[in-house]
């Protein structure tokens, strides 16, 4: 995906919302407002999309239509009928006598194929596709025989794309699986870790260099997010009642192990935190990890930081009111504040909103950091999802709805694409993804061995964690 911007330009505040366009005596097809397309069918759309002999459309066009094609289309569907369209254009310049107004026209396409395959190349993984896509490519090149250009720009265009789904097939082979956590009998009951045992503050005792592994983690991972990823979120929930799309609905790995990092980090802290024997410990851990949190807000971590505020806010946690006391909370008020969830978490928005102005105007990949909290992300897409249409009433496709979707998802792919500033701290990182996490149920054992149950209720699942941990022996 260029870096670039390509919204900088495009649509006003007027862009968030569903609109009914004007019906006269007859529909028009497509339907602008303001000179912005908002709605057209989809033949409409797909002629939008492929360029002529005096046209080509612009970046911010193909990236929205391609994007949420896919709601309504198969890719290799799309190719096709790019490809007839393709087809009628080349046989009418052919009538013609001006060879090079066939070249051009043949740029504009191998243009077009080559933003459609850098930016969705996981469009071309079956073999529908790649079919389509050689049969457009075969015809164009026919326009330029002469001297080989257009076929040599093809062919590096198809190795460059070929080189892309490798890339992302073996992250797939790869990629992590779940960390399991501990719930073994002997592991946590009347065992806690010796003075000796290695905890976070062994490891790494500056919040800074904490957060800015956590940060290098982040990037790392949010890398491996694509936008047809963070599309599945609508395409994936139309499939229930889009018979086209039913069948090709693909696994959300990247988006589930991203949420499972974010779960991970917030169970590691809370275990970091309970298992602790001493009060006095437990409470330089706790402080510590404020810090961590602060450190990351600076940054532009939010992600990681709502991780750590959310292992910190567990009931385990929580409840450990002697530790608590002595800890010198003004700093984590201060993030709770941040991370507020009234009014639709319009602080964090905020927060969020200044990181992403500081990162247009950056002149150094630190400054460039926004890493927003990805559920919270996620859901703004869903909301948009749910409360507009796909489809207009007069059954034209509600394009105004997938400007905003693709703008977000745009802007999260600007952000992802930053280079981390920080040097990778292998020893560092290494405890951060390996270290063993307790279960709730192990914390709760943990945390009631630490600061024993103070009412009824905590007395009585106290009792019965110990039961069950007992049984299972």
């Amino acid at each position: 995906m260029p870096q670039t911007p390509i919204f900088s330009s495009m649509l006003g505040s007027s862009c968030s919302g569903q609109v009914q366009p004007d019906m006269g005596e007859r529909c028009v097809d497509p339907v602008y407002q303001d000179g912005n397309l908002v709605s057209g069918s989809l033949e409409a759309l797909i002629e939008r999309l492929v360029p002529t002999m005096d046209y080509y459309p612009d970046r911010t066009y193909i990236f929205t239509f391609l994007l949420s094609s896919r709601v309504f289309i198969h890719p290799h569907e799309l190719l096709a009928k790019v490809g007839q369209i393709c087809i009628k254009q080349k046989q009418q310049l052919e009538t013609g006598t001006e060879a090079e107004k066939l070249k051009s026209f043949a740029a504009k396409i191998i243009q077009l194929l080559k933003e459609w395959t850098e930016t969705f190349p996981y469009d071309f993984q079956d073999e529908k596709s790649m079919k389509e896509l050689k049969e457009i490519a075969h015809r164009i090149t026919q326009c330029d025989e002469e001297n080989g250009t257009v076929k040599k720009i093809i062919s590096q265009m198809t190795q460059n794309l070929l080189m892309a789904l490798s890339a992302r097939s073996q992250y797939q082979e790869i990629r992590e699986k779940f960390r399991q956590p501990v719930t073994e009998k002997g592991t946590i009951l009347k065992t806690k870790p010796q003075s000796t045992q290695k905890d976070i503050l062994s490891v790494c005792c500056d919040p800074l260099i904490l957060a800015q592994q956590l940060t290098y983690i982040e990037l790392e991972r949010v890398s491996n997010i694509y936008p047809e990823d963070l599309m599945q979120i609508v395409s994936h929930m139309d499939s229930l009642d889009n018979h086209k799309c039913r069948g090709d609905v693909t696994k959300t790995y990247n988006l589930e192990a991203y949420d499972n990092w974010f779960n991970c980090l917030s169970m590691l802290v809370a275990t970091e935190i309970c298992r602790v024997v001493k009060k006095k410990q437990r409470t330089r851990m706790v402080e510590f990890f404020i810090d961590v949190a602060r450190e990351c807000f600076n940054i532009g971590n939010f992600n990681s930081m709502m991780a750590i505020i959310s292992g910190m806010n567990l009931s385990p946690v929580a409840r450990l009111k002697k530790t608590w006391s002595k800890v010198k909370t003004a700093k984590f008020d201060v993030l709770e504040h941040h991370m507020d969830p009234s009014s639709n978490f319009c602080n964090y928005r905020t927060a969020l909103q200044g990181a992403a102005q500081r990162s247009q105007t950056a002149n150094s990949n630190r400054e460039k950091i926004v890493i927003p909290v990805f559920n919270l992300f996620i859901k703004d897409i869903y909301f948009l999802h749910k409360i507009h249409t796909n489809r207009l009433p007069n059954g034209q496709i509600n394009f105004k709805k997938f400007w905003e979707i693709s703008r977000q998802i745009h802007d999260f792919l600007t952000w992802k694409q930053v280079e981390c500033p920080f040097e990778k701290d292998k020893k560092i990182q290494s405890y951060l993804l390996t270290a063993p996490i307790y279960s709730e149920e192990a914390l709760f054992i943990a945390s009631f061995e630490s600061e024993g149950p103070e009412n009824h209720m905590e007395k009585d699942s106290w009792k019965t964690l110990r039961t069950t941990l007992l049984n299972r022996a």
